[in-house]
Order: structure tokens, then sequence, then C-alpha cells
């Protein structure tokens, strides 16, 4: 049975810290804060990020270089005969693309597999999770990656945006139009579905909009996700970004109530999400989960 290592990057909302707890390894995610890089989970950690962020740091995102991701295949392969290898969705970054170049030319070429199953947050975190549980059980790297990309589908996300302050910075929306939603006290509802973060609806308020996330999960588990709840193989998922604590467990305990039947995962939103969304911002979603848990609470 081949020695696989599975590595995911800082986006699925696990740390370089935490490597060992979930057995996987975590490529941290560059983030530039006033004109200097950080790697998320090394250099900084999340609570520092929105701290800065509160503080009005200029802020942009960016993708690790491919001497870095080239230099951490290189070591675990010193240790290990296969990479599984999970970036952020391909709709959203580069980095699965550079690293599908990378993995098929030598010395990679049958060693690293990229998986590009266009999932970010806690769903990318579930498939790292679910590739840990599949080379534990004797799966190959190919076999990992043709099962993932398989199952990209099964998921889906929901993101609601408490100021429209950081999307005007990223020049998603107009300052005109940010002056006048902040007047309104309009949350945005941004949805991925495979693929790019789209805009979904539009709610007063984010009691309004957690209501509007609510009932479009509440649709998509109940129709195109409805068979892997029946089975037993769908979770549902929560994120946020800087977030009161008492309001958070508040948002936890409605989702959990309304769906009882499921177990729920919980990661935080990662500064690639954070600098778009700034605090306060809320993801739930589900994803499809077939292994048993390990130490996963």
């Amino acid at each position: 049975m081949p020695k696989i290592a599975v590595i995911a990057d800082s986006n699925c909302g696990i740390m370089p810290s935490e490597e060992e707890k979930y057995g996987l390894h975590i490529l941290p995610m560059p983030v530039i804060i006033d004109g200097k890089t950080y790697c998320e989970g090394t250099d900084i950690s999340l609570e520092e990020f929105y701290q800065r962020q509160s503080q009005g740091a200029v802020i942009s995102t960016s993708q690790p270089s491919p001497g870095d991701v080239t230099a951490m295949w290189d070591r675990l392969l010193e240790t290990h005969d296969e990479i599984v290898f999970i970036p952020m969705s391909s709709g959203l970054s580069s980095t699965c693309q550079t690293s599908l170049l990378l993995a098929a030319e030598e010395p990679y070429k049958g060693k690293v597999f990229v998986v590009d199953d266009h999932r970010i947050s806690v769903t990318q975190a579930v498939a790292a999770l679910e590739a840990r549980n599949l080379a534990e059980a004797g799966k190959s790297a190919a076999e990992i990656k043709e099962i993932l990309e398989k199952e990209a589908m099964d998921a889906t996300i929901y993101i609601a945006v408490d100021t429209l302050e950081y999307l005007k910075k990223g020049g998603r929306i107009t300052a005109a139009a940010a002056a006048l939603g902040t007047v309104l006290r309009v949350k945005p509802v941004l949805t991925i579905q495979g693929e790019k973060l789209e805009s979904y609806a539009k709610a007063r308020g984010m009691k309004s909009a957690f209501q509007t996330m609510l009932d479009a999960l509440k649709h998509d588990v109940s129709t195109r996700l409805a068979p892997l709840r029946r089975e037993g193989k769908l979770k549902i998922g929560l994120a946020n970004t800087a977030m009161e604590a008492d309001k958070l467990e508040a948002f936890k305990k409605e989702l959990a109530e309304n769906f009882p039947d499921m177990e729920m995962v919980y990661f935080p939103l990662t500064a690639s999400i954070g600098t778009h969304v700034g605090p306060g911002g809320l993801g739930i979603g589900a994803v499809r989960s077939d292994q048993v848990d390990r130490t996963d609470k």
C-alpha cells in the first residue's frame, strides 16, 4: 500500500498548526497587507488578519509561488510515495491550474495528483479529510483524485456579507452602490456552486440574509442533494469571518435545529474570502461526506 500525503491549502479553514490534529499537510496562502506578504496561519493568524483589516490596512490576496508549491512536494516525497493535493477551486484561483501543469512534468508525474474538485472553505476541508480517509483505507492517489473529482458537485455554499465596504474596495460594487446599500441595510447573499463566487440575492439585515441562505440550502438539500441526505452521506457546514461569539453560536444553533439529522462541520472563513467579504460574514452549505470521521470534531 503506497504511503500517501494529502495536502490542502489554507483556504479550507485548517491552519498549518493543525496538521497533526487532522492528519493533513497545509500549504499556507499568502496575503499582502500594506505591501508586505504574510503566509496565512504561519506569519499571521486569522485574528491578526481581521484586526489589521478593521484598522483600515490595504489588503490583497495572492497565490503561492510555484517554488513554494514544489518545495512542499519535494519535502513530502522524501517520506511518502504519492501526494494528493487539493487546492481551492480552479474557478476562484489559478493555483489549481498551475499545480496541474507542474504535476504533469518530471519528477512529479505519476507521483503528485492534483484534484480540481471546485471546492473552498468547509467543502474543501471535507474533501481533504475524505482524501485522508480514502488513503488510510488503501486507495491510491490516482483513485482518490478520481473519486473526489467525480463527487465534486455534491456541495453547495451560500455566503452573507455584513458590510459592503470590502466589496467596494475590491471593485465588485461601485462606491455609490455601497453607500446606498449601507443606508438601506442591504446584505448581499453570494453563492458558490462549483465555480465562481456569484451574486444570489439581496436581503435587509443579517437576520433576513441568514433566512435567505437557510431557504436556499433547504431547497438544495431537498432536491439535487436529497439522495445523499437519505443515504446519510450529507453534512451541513458553517463558516464565518470575524464575529461576536454569541452571534456565531446563535447562527450555529439555528442551523442545527433546521437540519437535526445532519452533522455540522465548522471551520473559519480565511483571508482569501475575508479580504472581499470583511468582518461579520457568514457562510452555510452542505457537502457530501462518505467516510466515517476519525477525530474531526
